[in-house]
């Protein structure tokens, strides 16, 4: 048997080769550090944050004085930092929410164009002003979805405009667990959103000066979309300014069961398009100079204006998450040039995530920030291997290319289609082929094309490379609907258990990170977390806002209401891995007429659904389980009672099968600075029995 000494001595000596790559645990650490802050069910007080800073300095005391555990050491820094990095960010950014639904004048400047899933054309506003709601509640951004004829209404960022409108908070999860569009809206400050049926009117042309931004790029976006018309035109304007308003709902639908929505995302890979282009077009055209290239470092000239032309491009696209990320990775890499650095290494995504986490805590739970640093560290680490094995000069130029362009997809397609069936619930079976067909036409066609507009626009000239970039998007967008209309294109994947991406990513890490045989460890972790997925079981009865009931039959989900709550049931369904409408949801087995509503079964029990208006009938919580009443009711029993008073309290409530009958859950279980003031505060809710043997 190995003595404790000896078992220490392995462990000092482990931890010594983890020095090396010591550095790639940051952003690992203040992932987990950040991911403990969300998963918190209080919101934390001062004197929890004094408590991490207290350790923090501990931590950093052992760091000094305890060589032999500076990786450890280190994580645990990086743990603490992310949680105390969660608590700034939230000062930051805190901002009135609307608590209360509101209907009346609403008066703001558009900052934001861009289109709803639905479709429908929304504005964003800042400098809000609500009718008979005091400056201090008014929240600071609102959005607005607009219906009706709004033909005359043209929304230039920097113009106030008034409209009467029907506003609310953010709404929260669909169900526990599900994503929480209530957060994601409190780290935008966005405090209301809503729609107006009404015409939108102008107050107020733009001020000088105000929104340039904003104007050149609704100026660029009109100009792209009429030299090239329809949705290619739209997907141009897309991919170079970001406004996205203009492409058609089937366009985008078929982008995405295509797996080339990315491509229309302002993201890495259009970044590094981009850039791309800019740094060799300067690199060599500068070499095509002899006295030019003689006397300066052309490389170094190329990354200093690329690196100007990459933030230029942020600001023009609007500045959101998944460009900002882009934009830092792009950068690290333009610095690292500039420094005589090796531009693309691990080291350099651990420095672009470092600074995101830091920065923007938030980013840890978006599936942009997941799949675009899991695509990156898949790549770096494959075209390593593959120039490890790749002698020089044994490959044609063309055949480098080739297996490069099938390496890149794969590898990149492999890596995030875990992250993207989370978040997606599908998975695109053709996805592969698509970005293959389409992925060389983006880098050689459309983007540099676009760039070669841009440059040539202010003398008139743009005509031509528009007409090339016309034919690159027009050729993706055949490719998408093609893909998109093929049998099987898409299969739908359930929704994971909250447990499954966290232990999925640190065993990936864990691969990545840790060197020798242990690192075959983290391989253990992504199986465990696959499996986990894989026996997971949804919710036996799903109860939404205003009693919509969901139950799981043999035909799948079974849903009470055949119109209303479509985003809610629809929802449902793709966490189910279930791509059926509402309206096939409706007709499937699952509900049967009884005694005073609706009978159905779980866990070996029945329910009652009691509609809007209709009373409970007498001895129903004695001959049910669960009664679920689509109006405030009175009394009870043993049963569980679910009223629209209850579910106002409690969002979604789930009701999962399990050996000591049922479990319940309730979606607002967290008291958190987003949540609802009518969060359930320690509300009990009773426990329903297993079945009577």
């Amino acid at each position: 048997m190995v003595g404790a000494g000896g078992l220490w001595g392995r462990a000092i000596s482990g931890l010594g080769e983890l020095r090396g790559s010591v550095f790639g645990f940051v952003p690992v650490g203040l992932g987990i550090g950040i991911g403990v802050w969300f998963s918190l069910m209080q919101e934390p007080g001062i004197w929890a944050y004094a408590g991490v800073a207290l350790c923090l300095g501990i931590v950093v005391l052992l760091h000094r004085l305890v060589e032999p555990l500076q990786p450890v050491t280190v994580l645990a820094a990086c743990m603490l930092g992310g949680f105390l990095a969660c608590g700034l960010r939230v000062q930051t950014v805190a901002a009135p929410i609307l608590m209360e639904e509101f209907y009346g004048a609403v008066t703001g400047r558009i900052v934001e164009v861009d289109r709803s899933q639905a479709g429908a054309l929304r504005i964003t506003l800042d400098r809000v002003w609500l009718e008979e709601v005091p400056p201090d509640a008014t929240p600071a951004h609102v959005r607005l979805s607009l219906q009706g004829d709004q033909r005359w209404l043209d929304p230039v960022p920097g113009s106030v405009v008034m409209a009467t409108a029907f506003l609310s908070s953010p709404q929260g999860p669909v169900e526990p667990g599900a994503f929480d569009f209530r957060r994601m809206a409190f780290f935008e400050r966005l405090g209301a959103v809503g729609y107006t049926r009404h015409p939108v009117l102008l107050w107020q042309e733009v001020a000088p000066g105000e929104a340039r931004v904003g104007r050149l790029r609704a100026f660029l976006s009109a100009a792209i979309r009429a030299e090239i018309e329809g949705d290619a035109g739209a997907f141009a304007a897309g991919v170079l300014t970001g406004d996205r308003s203009g492409l058609s709902r089937e366009a985008v639908e078929a982008l995405r069961d295509s797996s080339l929505a990315h491509l229309l995302a302002i993201s890495g890979m259009n970044m590094a398009f981009l850039i791309a282009f800019v740094f060799a077009l300067l690199r060599y055209g500068l070499a095509l100079v002899p006295p030019v290239a003689l006397r300066i470092n052309s490389k170094k000239v190329a990354a200093g204006v690329s690196l100007g032309v990459a933030a230029f491009y942020l600001a023009l696209s609007g500045s959101n998450v998944a460009t900002e990320r882009a934009f830092i990775m792009v950068a690290v890499m333009l610095v690292a040039v500039l420094l005589d650095r090796r531009a693309i290494t691990l080291r350099s995504v651990a420095i672009a995530g470092t600074i995101l986490l830091v920065w923007q805590p938030e980013a840890l739970l978006s599936p942009g920030f997941q799949m675009s640093f899991a695509a990156t560290v898949a790549l770096i680490i494959g075209f390593a291997a593959m120039t490890d094995r790749m002698e020089p000069g044994k490959w044609p130029r063309w055949g480098q290319f080739g297996v490069a362009l099938v390496l890149s997809s794969v590898l990149g397609g492999v890596a995030t289609a875990p992250y993207a069936a989370a978040h997606f619930n599908r998975f695109t079976d053709y996805g592969l082929v698509a970005n293959l067909l389409t992925g060389p036409v983006m880098g050689i066609v459309v983007m540099p094309a676009g760039a070669m507009a841009a440059l040539m626009a202010p003398f008139g000239l743009a005509g031509l490379p528009l007409w090339v970039m016309e034919q690159g998007c027009r050729w993706i967008l055949y490719v998408a609907h093609e893909v998109a209309a093929l049998e099987g294109a898409v299969t739908a994947i359930p929704a994971p258990p909250a447990v499954v991406l966290p232990m999925l990513t640190l065993g990936l890490c864990w691969l990545v990170l840790v060197p020798g045989r242990v690192r075959w460890g983290g391989g253990v972790a992504v199986a465990a977390a696959l499996v986990i997925w894989a026996q997971a079981a949804r919710p036996a009865v799903l109860i939404g806002a205003g009693g919509v009931v969901g139950v799981m039959g043999p035909e799948g989900r079974a849903v009470s209401a055949a119109r209303g709550a479509g985003f809610m049931v629809a929802n449902w369904l793709e966490n189910d891995g279930d791509l059926s409408g509402q309206e096939v949801a409706v007709g499937r087995l699952g509900f049967s007429e009884g005694e005073g509503g609706r009978v159905f079964a779980f866990a070996g029990r029945t329910g009652l659904l009691v509609a809007r208006g209709d009373p409970v009938p007498a001895g129903a919580c004695q001959r049910h389980a669960l009664v679920v009443v689509q109006d405030v009711a009175e009394g009870g029993g043993p049963c569980l009672l679910v009223d629209t008073g209850l579910l106002e309290r409690s969002g979604t409530i789930a009701i999962l099968e399990a050996a000591s009958g049922a479990r319940v859950q309730v979606t607002q279980a967290q008291q958190r600075i987003w949540s609802p003031a009518t969060i359930m505060a320690g509300l009990s809710l009773p426990h329903i029995a297993p079945p009577d043997q």
